[in-house]
């Protein structure tokens, strides 16, 4: 069963209660996600079962899709819409004309202050619960790519826009430095991941989905096999003798006819399609096997 589970999270479910429901699912604690999505967010969240919870690492700097729509107005706490008012509400209505050349600036490499409300750490302590405390959070920005940001139409207080962006990234953080901008506040108001590392809304079942087929005895449909996973890997299928070799900790080699020269790492799969190991180049055409599923 090591593999992963593509959830479409519904808005109001914490990423952990997405971890929770599909660990009561497919009976096991070994579950983790591969990037938290916010609670008022819906959309890719990626689930790794078993042994694949190991494979994580090679997920942390995975980019991220969205299509997101701002609203203009006022400011919040959160940086969304589940957020108290921060600002006095004006009425407003945004054009392409307004907006487009505000985007600009938000292209590229750019520094961005994370909202004070989030995961990120101050002494070791995430900022929601020292912003909770009513305690004045201060977060240093951190550089994040913002590799395309696409205005898809304008209506009323409204932008929408599909972002597609580095790890770190904060939309909420994007909605409110635009409103800041435009001067009259904005807060994030919607929030769909369409992609997250190789992971597409396309693969993304719902929570019903996943608990018909568990009802069904056909939860297994649920999975990406691990040796799918990291398709940027190549793959390097082993006998069952080599498998054995490799789970011990011994080299292996690999064919410089299938595994390209300089990948740094690759998928040992064996006989029946299971992914065995993944190993890390140490010499031409010869890989350490660095994690041993």
């Amino acid at each position: 069963m090591n593999g992963a589970i593509v959830v479409n999270k519904p808005a109001g479910w914490t990423s952990h209660d997405a971890v929770n429901k599909i660990r009561r699912l497919a009976g096991t604690r070994r579950v983790g996600h591969l990037g938290t999505l916010d609670p008022m967010a819906t959309g890719v969240l990626p689930l790794v079962v078993d042994g694949a919870t190991r494979l994580a690492q090679f997920y942390v700097h995975s980019d991220k899709v969205y299509d997101a729509v701002i609203r203009f107005g006022h400011s919040t706490d959160s940086y969304d819409r589940d957020g108290a008012p921060t600002s006095p509400h004006v009425e407003v209505e945004v054009t392409r004309e307004l907006i487009e050349p505000l985007l600009d600036g938000f292209r590229g490499t750019i520094q961005q202050t994370p909202p004070p409300i989030s995961a990120k750490k101050i002494d070791g302590v995430p900022a929601y619960r020292v912003a909770r405390k009513k305690v004045e959070v201060e977060l240093k920005p951190v550089e994040v790519t913002i590799r395309s940001l696409e205005l898809l139409e304008c209506a009323g207080a409204e932008a929408r826009v599909v972002v597609h962006c580095s790890a770190g990234t904060y939309l909420r953080a994007l909605a409110h430095d635009l409103g800041k901008l435009v001067g009259c506040g904005a807060f994030l108001e919607k929030l769909i991941r369409l992609r997250c590392g190789d992971f597409s809304i396309e693969q993304a079942r719902s929570l019903e989905q996943l608990e018909e087929l568990a009802k069904e005895d056909r939860f297994i449909e649920a999975y990406i096999p691990a040796a799918e996973m990291l398709p940027e890997f190549p793959c390097e299928f082993v006998d069952t003798l080599t498998a054995t070799f490799i789970r011990q900790g011994r080299d292996f080699r690999v064919s410089p006819f299938r595994v390209r020269p300089g990948s740094r790492y690759v998928k040992a799969v064996g006989q029946h399609g299971e992914l065995i190991a993944i190993g890390e180049a140490k010499l031409p055409s010869l890989y350490h096997p660095m994690l041993v599923l």
